[in-house]
């Protein structure tokens, strides 16, 4: 008894005694031709999935750093507002009547002052030196070129003002006079 067989690409039935050989062979070929597409398919597909996830990891580094910087950069920001403040405490001290010294309120005052610069150093702000040191441009401001004796040129006379760095970035330059 023989059992009909249907082809794969079209309706009609071959019986086992029909010759199908090169029916079999072509379908193999286009077979073998859309398995070979396939994997090149599947191969550009990788491509670009490697690629776009490679892209992707390189936005977070991106973002992570621009994220990390704009938080430096705000905390800079309130940091540079305080300094101020800071001025205004040592100014206070450094002109406060000599009776007033011993008193509970300025004692809370120096409390105070001793918070805040907590505060800035925990945050890594460092006072920029001036004493003994030759102007530099990047770190201080000079404020007046004069005579003096006992100093070189473009040595650092006095401090007019503090200045304050967080690593290497000035937050405020050091206002000095400088000798000429």
């Amino acid at each position: 008894m023989m059992i009909p067989v249907k082809r794969a690409r079209d309706d009609e039935e071959i019986t086992p005694g029909e010759s199908g050989a090169g029916v079999q062979g072509d379908e193999l070929a286009t077979l073998g031709a859309e398995l070979e597409a396939a994997r090149t398919q599947a191969a550009e597909y990788l491509d670009q999935l490697q690629r776009t996830a490679a892209q992707f990891s390189n936005y977070k580094k991106r973002i992570d750093r621009e994220q990390s910087e704009f938080t430096r950069l705000a905390s800079s920001n309130l940091l540079t507002r305080l300094l101020p403040v800071v001025d205004d405490f040592e100014r206070a001290f450094d002109t406060m009547p000599p009776g007033l010294g011993g008193t509970t309120w300025t004692e809370g005052l120096a409390l105070i002052y001793r918070k805040l610069q907590q505060i800035l150093l925990q945050e890594g702000v460092e006072i920029i030196e001036t004493e003994a040191q030759a102007f530099d441009p990047q770190l201080h401001q000079a404020v007046t070129y004069e005579e003096a004796d006992g100093f070189g040129e473009g040595e650092i006379i006095a401090e007019v003002q503090k200045g304050y760095r967080i690593g290497e970035r000035v937050l405020r330059p050091s206002m000095v006079r400088v000798a000429s």
